[in-house]
């Protein structure tokens, strides 16, 4: 199962209507605060078809993702069929929603949130912006005045990677000074760092400005 997935498998539960196979995966939320924005957690549900044979599909149905895939697709395979679905459902969300809700002070509220949630709220910005495009990065950190700053590229990535960028970043806030193993054991507590990893070395080549390089190095 992969890294970013963070889903628990239960035993398969068989609909005598159907024939179809409906095996849960929870989606582990972030812890919230009354102040907290709203998040988008949804409950993904992978149900199996017999009258499937090879495609897979994706949809959302409330406040859940229904993934639908062949009865015959090996349990080792699924996790990584659902993750490749649910990033395509984000992908959609986020073109979307392209252009909405883009303030500093949403992106404030959700380094906030972030902390918390996986640096134990250590890192305390006092600023989350964004910025325009930079040359060499996707963001960089200011330890000395608690001042992250965001490349405006950013808002058209899937929320994941978004994410695994203010982590990064925050995680110098509270080891500032390159990235020692240490850095590097905060900033692995986001369970996608990896996927987010990959997206950003395969965005970097579709946009000639940054790179994939994470710096505290500022102007």
């Amino acid at each position: 199962m992969s890294d970013g997935a963070q889903r628990a498998h239960e035993a398969a539960e068989i609909s005598a209507t159907s024939g179809t196979a409906v095996r849960p995966h929870a989606i582990r939320p972030l812890q919230q605060h009354a102040s907290d924005p709203p998040m988008n957690v949804a409950q993904v549900e992978v149900r199996r078809s017999e009258r499937r044979r090879k495609t897979v599909s994706a949809r959302r149905e409330g406040d859940r993702i229904i993934v639908l895939v062949p009865s015959g697709l090996p349990l080792a395979a699924e996790a990584e069929v659902v993750d490749r679905m649910i990033s395509k459902l984000e992908k959609a969300d986020q073109r979307r929603t392209l252009g909405k809700d883009v303030s500093d002070e949403r992106l404030f509220d959700r380094a906030m949130l972030l902390s918390r949630r996986w640096l134990d709220g250590s890192a305390v910005p006092t600023r989350v912006e964004w910025v325009p495009a930079m040359r060499t990065r996707w963001a960089s950190c200011t330890p000395d005045d608690g001042t992250i700053r965001v490349s405006n590229l950013l808002q058209a990535v899937p929320e994941y990677v978004l994410d695994y960028v203010l982590v990064h970043e925050l995680a110098h806030l509270v080891i500032p000074g390159g990235h020692p193993p240490e850095f590097w054991e905060l900033v692995d507590r986001f369970p996608r760092t990896e996927r987010a990893i990959g997206f950003l070395e395969a965005y970097s080549r579709m946009n000639t400005t940054p790179t994939a390089q994470h710096s505290t190095a500022t102007n």
